[in-house]
């Protein structure tokens, strides 16, 4: 086996360690902020799986480097999306945590 076709196996390994990694993240973190940079592990490790897909021998197939390109644009919106929402969901916590207390209905 040569050094290229070496090189070539090492960026969908590293992609499927990646996913695999932010599998395990998603699913053990509880907090959102972690869950959301979780599933950017597994967007980044998807990327590296289809850009290693596109290289070959001494051609570079463009249509995975095209998904991937996309991909990234969509996983920007997506996580500002995201952030958005969790920024949200603290300040309504944070609302609901420090309204006043509401008298307790005495029974009358």
């Amino acid at each position: 086996m040569t050094i290229s076709a070496a090189l070539g196996h090492l960026f969908p390994l590293t992609g499927a360690a990646l996913v695999g990694l932010g599998l395990f993240g998603f699913i053990v973190l509880r907090h959102p902020l972690r869950q959301l940079l979780a599933v950017n592990v597994i967007g980044a490790g998807i990327f590296l799986i289809l850009g290693g897909l596109g290289r070959g021998e001494g051609v570079t197939d463009p249509y995975p480097q095209a998904l991937v390109i996309t991909g990234i644009v969509v996983s920007v919106a997506l996580t500002a999306v995201g952030a958005a929402m969790i920024t949200r969901l603290a300040e309504e916590r944070r609302a609901a945590g420090s309204a006043p207390d509401q008298p307790k209905d005495q029974g009358l």
